[in-house]
């Protein structure tokens, strides 16, 4: 999870907060003093502003959830499919030694055959598990995009209104350090995404 929730960190809208301050310039009879209105209309409340927690969006969303144990599931298998090839392939190799200690092959080019065999086994056991390793990884980073781009597109249908500027992603360890509760709008977008995800099933 903590992959897919720094790839989102990196897509949701993250920019400099811009406070707005109106201010208004004094009668330039008085001598041009500018000053600036001491009751600001806009209030802390009203800033176009929202933040999402991502790492309780992804503990939440369906849509993440289905995905982290599709991924967890396929590298389950992969692990299980590599270690029974390589239980197989050290039982034989163990076989091996055992007639190679007790002068059990007919021939030394039959001993070289068979330890050429298992040494072409055992490499392509190598390259069958960097094979997979690199399948999974392709995998959680199509399973990533397609989760930045599900929240992405959700996100321009809730704000096309244009109620929010700039909408911050926050995780647990950085971003946004501090803000009022009226900001956060995690608990709200989580449930739209859930009813959406569960609409398209």
């Amino acid at each position: 999870m903590k992959n897919l929730s720094l790839i989102l960190n990196a897509v949701l809208a993250i920019a400099v907060i811009v406070l707005f301050v109106k201010v208004y310039s004094g009668d330039s009879s008085n001598g041009g003093v500018s000053k600036v209105a001491s009751n600001d209309s806009t209030s802390m409340s009203d800033l176009p502003i929202a933040y999402i927690n991502v790492d309780s969006l992804l503990l939440n969303y369906q849509f993440a959830k289905d995905a982290n144990e599709s991924l967890i599931k396929k590298q389950e298998d992969s692990r299980l499919n590599i270690n029974t090839k390589a239980r197989q392939l050290q039982n034989e190799m163990a076989e091996f030694q055992r007639k190679l200690e007790n002068n059990a092959f007919l021939s030394r080019d039959r001993a070289e055959q068979e330890q050429n065999r298992l040494m072409k086994r055992q490499q392509e056991l190598q390259e069958l598990d960097g094979q997979l390793s690199q399948q999974l990884m392709q995998t959680q980073q199509k399973m990533s995009e397609e989760l930045r781009d599900t929240i992405n597109s959700f996100l321009k249908e809730y704000n096309k209104d244009g109620k929010y500027q700039l909408i911050l992603s926050n995780t647990s360890s950085d971003n946004v350090l501090y803000a009022t509760p009226g900001y956060d709008i995690t608990e709200e977008i989580t449930k739209l995404l859930n009813e959406r995800f569960a609409a398209k099933k």
